[in-house]
């Protein structure tokens, strides 16, 4: 395991402990809270730091069904130690989705490892390689919200992974889009015929940008993206409350 993940980690467990601190200064009114500095730099520090840690883990996913599913070579790139900087471009694989996250609370896809296809022993499983990113961000949402409604904890804490479980979720809406590039066309890909992969690797490099700047440029369409990550999120537990409580402090800027 990467000190570099470790690193990452630490950073978000330090923002926990700093929303728990903070939490002294947290006056209920229909759990809507009234802010601290040492609570707004925790929730900063644990949801940053935490989504860190997701894109490290979306894209060991991928390696580690493809390794299963035959690609061995994940495993020389790197791709098995946790290392963030393994994962492409460290300027757009992390700190460009970090900065998007904070500035608009939208997670943009980070990180990508390069899978040799051929390699992997059926469709079914290259269909799985694809889908292994997103359905980490969906189980990490899950025991995250899991552990807000069955472990007894400080309200700052759970404003913060709150908002946290609900970024996983809205990872996961985006992520499962069948828009090429993205990893829920990668979900379909395998089965499609030859036309339609040889017309999808011309969009490819193209197709996600304009979808992100369809999200931007277009509040309908990006409130339908939160309002689809809001309805899974209620699926699996999440508190809506505690979320937009989070979300209002990591944006603290506005």
């Amino acid at each position: 395991m990467s000190p570099w993940f470790l690193l990452l980690l630490g950073v978000a467990v330090a923002g926990g402990v700093l929303t728990v601190v903070g939490t002294e200064a947290f006056l209920l009114a229909g759990l809507i809270p009234r802010s601290s500095v040492a609570l707004t730099a925790g929730v900063v520090l644990l949801v940053l730091g935490g989504w860190a840690v997701s894109l490290c883990l979306h894209e060991f996913g991928h390696a580690a069904v493809a390794y299963r599913g035959g690609d061995t070579s994940v495993r020389d790139k790197g791709y098995l130690t946790l290392d963030i900087r393994r994962y492409a471009d460290l300027g757009l694989s992390f700190v460009l989705p970090v900065i998007f996250l904070l500035l608009g609370g939208i997670p943009l896809p980070g990180g990508a490892v390069w899978i040799n296809h051929w390699a992997i022993r059926s469709r079914f499983a290259r269909s799985m390689v694809s889908f292994a990113g997103p359905a980490t961000n969906l189980v990490l949402g899950a025991l995250l919200t899991l552990s807000v409604a069955t472990i007894s904890m400080p309200i700052g804490l759970a404003v913060g992974l709150s908002c946290l479980a609900l970024i996983q979720v809205l990872a996961f809406v985006l992520n499962i889009l069948p828009v090429p590039g993205l990893d829920g066309f990668g979900v379909l890909e395998p089965y499609l015929s030859e036309g339609a992969r040889q017309l999808a690797a011309k969009v490819r490099p193209w197709a996600p940008i304009v979808l992100f700047l369809l999200i931007i440029g277009l509040p309908g369409i990006a409130r339908l993206l939160f309002d689809l990550g809001g309805f899974v999120f209620a699926l699996i537990g999440g508190n809506p409350v505690l979320a937009t409580a989070g979300y209002s402090e990591l944006l603290f800027w506005r």
